[in-house]
């Protein structure tokens, strides 16, 4: 007999001991997702466990303890190999998070193929974590930063979403690297990404995608997506904070110069000259995360967990009716939403608005008081944000664990403050 989707929803939220908090007084609703997620406790355990029963470098020693913590670290990189297909765990770094991944490859990349006069594209949606690094590592090259828009910046409407159509007209010869965003942090849209692989393949541009929504609310397959390099955290799907994941096409990894030096990542050292560790030790320099890291792989058993059998399927129906109730709730009058969809299967449940003539911060402040957590400023969005002529923004972004209930004491809750502000 199939199970009643309230009753799987249930199962899965107490698997998630943060979910039970009270804050202010009041039962907390959490919907900071984009940002970071709450654990579950499988999560939780293994992290309390390794602490007492891994807690010893890896690759390093001879000893006992030593090969179980190695064991467990490189485990985790075969389990992130298996979840985003990966060919061979030499294509898996582990690092401390998007930004470091992308600072990886924003920096080693341009070191040995960008040069003066030379364009890296990124995107108009990109999080500044896909900005910053390569106005960093341009200007140091002498090359140039451009951005493919979005719909608000050409004038073509207000979604938010890339426009596309402009990318063929970027694509020019001296571009030597394309940055982009697998779904926004600020309008929870799907970007083309395939379409845009190949497009700079067809000019063989190389690309790097910012997966750190995209991993949590699409199944990811990076031969399939042939992108080149691939970036996420684990703390945005269910893992621990100062971990993250670089994915490579390996002749790509293996033609750039280490990212930092120290020990692991040698094969050889003297006075005179250095050689370097074989794949992926080259670019994993000093005393890694090693507990953080190998804590991916039960957070990431938890993301499969959500996704399959009856579970990902009352999962997927409850986000169905989450996205279509925000939608139509956050389509009031005197409410701009920042990525509204030409149709709901490209959106995820992030939901990004601003409340006429009412500060986002006094919102987020008296919501807080209600015992709902969301987000308020920029969202390390300010270039995206800016073309909406926002300043700051309220955002509410969900995760399987959240319920259709919770979406709706959020209204409640916004709708009281919202009286109270006006």
């Amino acid at each position: 007999m199939k199970r009643a989707r309230h009753d799987i929803i249930t199962e899965v939220r107490a698997r998630v001991p943060a979910l039970n908090l009270k804050m202010n007084g009041e039962n907390l609703v959490y919907l900071d997702n984009a940002a970071t997620t709450q654990k579950p406790s499988q999560v939780l355990d293994f992290l309390s466990d390794a602490l007492v029963t891994r807690n010893a470098n890896v690759h390093r020693s001879m000893y006992e303890l030593s090969d179980f913590s190695t064991m467990a670290y490189e485990n985790a990189r075969e389990k992130v190999r298996s979840f985003i297909n990966a060919p061979s765990r030499e294509n898996v770094i582990f690092t401390s998070g998007t930004t470091a991944s992308i600072n990886l490859v924003a920096t080693c990349f341009c070191q040995r193929f960008v040069g003066r006069g030379d364009v890296i594209l990124i995107e108009g949606d990109s999080h500044h974590s896909n900005i910053v690094p390569w106005q960093i590592t341009a200007e140091r090259a002498g090359a140039e930063v451009k951005v493919i828009p979005t719909d608000v910046m050409t004038g073509a409407g207000r979604s938010g979403r890339v426009a596309v159509e402009e990318l063929e007209g970027l694509l020019s010869d001296n571009v030597k690297i394309l940055a982009i965003t697998q779904i926004s942090n600020i309008t929870g849209l799907h970007n083309p990404v395939g379409e845009i692989i190949s497009a700079a393949h067809s000019k063989g541009i190389p690309v790097l995608v910012d997966g750190a929504q995209g991993i949590v609310h699409s199944p990811v397959d990076v031969q399939a997506m042939d992108c080149d390099f691939y970036a996420f955290s684990a703390h945005k799907i269910y893992g621990a904070t100062g971990v993250g994941v670089l994915y490579g096409k390996k002749d790509l990894l293996e033609a750039l110069p280490p990212y930092m030096g120290g020990g692991d990542m040698v094969e050889t050292v003297t006075y005179q000259k250095t050689t370097y560790a074989p794949l992926p030790l080259k670019f994993e320099a000093g005393t890694p995360n090693f507990i953080g890291a190998s804590s991916l792989l039960p957070a990431l058993e938890f993301a499969e967990y959500l996704r399959n059998g009856e579970v990902g399927e009352a999962v997927k129906e409850e986000e169905g009716e989450i996205i279509a109730y925000m939608l139509d709730r956050l389509s009031a009058p005197g409410i701009e939403l920042y990525g509204k969809p030409y149709d709901v299967g490209e959106k995820i449940p992030i939901f990004t608005f601003n409340i006429e003539s009412i500060n986002a911060g006094d919102l987020a402040q008296l919501l807080d008081k209600m015992g709902v957590a969301v987000r308020s400023g920029l969202m390390c969005a300010e270039p995206l944000l800016n073309s909406f002529g926002a300043v700051s923004a309220l955002r509410a972004s969900f995760a399987p664990y959240n319920t259709l209930e919770e979406a709706k004491t959020f209204i409640r809750c916004l709708e009281r403050a919202r009286m109270m502000l006006s």
